[in-house]
């Protein structure tokens, strides 16, 4: 049985960068798109940014210009790389796939 797993949180300060990974285990993402959500303490998940199964991007407007997903050529990894990191940024940051959901990885920005 396949699962997704996140990793590259932690904490930074604010106009710092992160760059979060998502790695697949017991198959690819090849048949569907790829999303990142967020999750604050107190507010309900929300879309960071998608990619399609054919490679195009979407992102939410708090982060355009801001985040970068992208995705390996063997289709076991996305990414997101987040740059100008604010406090609003603080939260749970989650990859979902499918029916598949990762533990998600905490990003904490403050000074």
């Amino acid at each position: 049985q396949g699962h997704i797993a996140e990793s590259g949180g932690g904490f930074v300060q604010p106009g710092g960068s992160l760059s979060l990974s998502c790695a697949a285990s017991g198959f690819t993402f090849s048949t569907y798109g790829t999303t990142w959500y967020r999750q604050a303490p107190g507010k309900q998940r929300e879309l960071v940014a998608t990619i399609t199964r054919s490679g195009q991007t979407y992102y939410a407007d708090y982060v355009k210009g801001r985040a970068f997903i992208s995705r390996d050529d063997a289709r076991t990894t996305v990414y997101l790389q987040m740059n100008n990191l604010s406090p609003e940024d603080t939260a749970v940051y989650y990859c979902h796939y499918e029916t598949y959901w990762g533990q998600g990885t905490q990003v904490t920005v403050s000074s």
